[in-house]
């Protein structure tokens, strides 16, 4: 039997890390050695644990997990990096006789996977052009420039993002189409033998499961841990210190808000975050809704 690979995705809070651990022990009590492959953007850092509810070693009940803390919180983590060691870790799953399980809820990242999604050319000379125009006018003066040469991917690009903005500019001023942090016109699977469920918890539920995980991050140590992180260079890092939670802690660190003010902030972006995901993985061509909690792993490996 070919191996597969299976997709858990789906907005934040909604069970993926459960449903996928759920899964693999119910394919590994079957014979099949099934592994975790992670899908999180933030979760490939290391010491980023509690803002984004990583998994500890003992939480992963001995089922093989890949790339989680597999980038200082320094460097820079891009899809198009990531998108060649998840299906290197997913061709090695296979070969191990196993299904691969990928689980996250950054979307760029699950699709670049998921589906034959290729990425467009890069410019160095371009892009640090377009880096230096951002440091000195600010994101509103490109985001306005990408809504005037494209604006299909300007509705799909926080105008806040000026990292995600660059890239669109970049691509196009090659001559290029962006993938626009977007799925192509017509999404075909990478792996023919996929399968991609999605997690769904109603609204009201979601926003207050939500704003109380915000709250348990600032009573279980945030603080300390994006204090020790920022003596690793988190300021110096692209990506790692624009992540929701993390930002807002530094923030708070150099006095510039409230913790009160931090935590609400948070959870604001947390909640249009998990709208963002929603919509994103609504648009995946044969997606499993599945309720939040009412999963069977059995049934869905005999479905």
């Amino acid at each position: 039997m070919t191996p597969r690979v299976w997709a858990v995705v789906g907005a934040t809070g909604t069970g993926k890390s459960e449903l996928a651990l759920q899964l693999a022990e119910a394919l590994r009590a079957r014979g099949n050695p099934a592994e975790i492959v992670n899908a999180d953007a933030m979760q490939l850092y290391r010491g980023m644990d509690i803002g984004t509810a990583k998994l500890s070693l003992r939480e992963r009940r001995g089922i093989p997990h890949h790339l989680l803390d597999v980038r200082d919180v320094s460097e820079e983590a891009a899809v198009a990096w990531y998108q060649p060691l998840a299906r290197a870790s997913i061709h090695a799953i296979h070969e191990r006789g196993g299904d691969a399980i990928l689980v996250g809820g950054s979307g760029l990242y699950v699709s670049s996977v998921v589906f034959d999604f290729r990425f467009p050319p890069r410019d160095a000379a371009v892009r640090a052009r377009l880096e230096a125009e951002l440091e000195e006018a600010g994101t509103g003066v490109l985001f306005a420039r990408l809504q005037q040469q494209d604006p299909g991917t300007a509705e799909r690009i926080d105008p806040k993002n000026g990292r995600r903005i660059v890239r669109a500019l970049e691509v196009l001023e090659q001559g290029g189409a962006t993938h626009g942090a977007a799925l192509p016109e017509k999404p075909e699977l990478w792996h023919p033998e996929t399968r991609i469920l999605g997690m769904h918890t109603e609204r009201e539920i979601l926003v207050e499961r939500l704003d109380r995980r915000v709250e348990r991050m600032w009573a279980d140590g945030m603080l300390d841990e994006v204090a020790a992180l920022r003596q690793a260079g988190l300021e110096r890092g692209v990506t790692a210190s624009r992540a929701i939670g993390y930002a807002q802690a530094l923030a708070q660190l150099r006095g510039d808000v409230t913790e009160q003010q931090a935590v609400a902030e948070t959870q604001a972006l947390t909640r249009r975050y998990a709208r963002r995901q929603v919509s994103w993985f609504k648009r995946y061509p044969g997606i499993e809704w599945l309720e939040a909690g009412t999963a069977a792993p059995a049934g869905l490996i005999d479905g």
